[in-house]
């Protein structure tokens, strides 16, 4: 990726953390803003899943899904909301899902990391809004790439019957709803869906 856009004329570097060690993300967002000298858009979209029923469902299950899906995003936003409130500007992007407000079985773990990540927008927008900075989520329905890639067929069909759109989205069309909020100076707080209606 960022040899790509290196070649196509943009400027990239990778940097490398765990985001659920707060030592290590603060050093990652220093390291960012030493090398392009500010940072102006945090997508946070680190996810994983352990889907298992509430009643099987492992501790360490549990808390690994809410420690890198919600803890994560807490540090980075934490980090880079330190030097966004000394430039009185900056966007937090948080990669939500609409499994975060109608739930699923299986992925209670994932579903309320989730929407705890709504739950953190709303509150870091009221928090920094006067600062220039805005926070917003993008929440995905049932995109064929990634986790969904891999499920089996009869799950697919069973997502696909309930979008009204008919069809699954796309890494692109989640990727448009990211650069129109990193983009917009007067929406905060809120949660775009790119669903295809599945969750009106």
């Amino acid at each position: 990726m960022v040899c790509a856009i290196v070649e196509s004329g943009g400027q990239a570097a990778a940097f490398q953390a765990d985001i659920c060690d707060e030592a290590q993300v603060t050093r990652l967002v220093a390291d960012v803003v030493g090398h392009f000298g500010s940072v102006d858009i945090l997508v946070n979209n680190a996810g994983i899943t352990r889907d298992g029923l509430v009643l099987r469902m492992e501790l360490a299950d549990w808390q690994r899904v809410l420690d890198t899906n919600l803890t994560g995003a807490f540090l980075t936003s934490k980090a880079a909301a330190r030097f966004m409130v000394r430039q009185r500007s900056g966007r937090i992007i948080n990669i939500s899902s609409v499994v975060g407000i109608m739930g699923n079985a299986g992925q209670a773990n994932y579903a309320a990391s989730k929407a705890g990540l709504i739950g953190l927008t709303k509150s870091l927008a009221k928090e920094l809004s006067s600062r220039g900075i805005t926070c917003n989520a993008v929440a995905p329905g049932f995109i064929d790439a990634g986790m969904a890639a891999d499920l089996p067929q009869e799950v697919k069909n069973s997502y696909l019957s309930a979008i009204p759109l008919g069809r699954a989205g796309t890494p692109d069309q989640v990727a448009q709803a990211v650069c129109f909020l990193a983009g917009a100076d007067y929406i905060t707080g809120q949660v775009i869906r790119v669903d295809g209606g599945m969750n009106m």
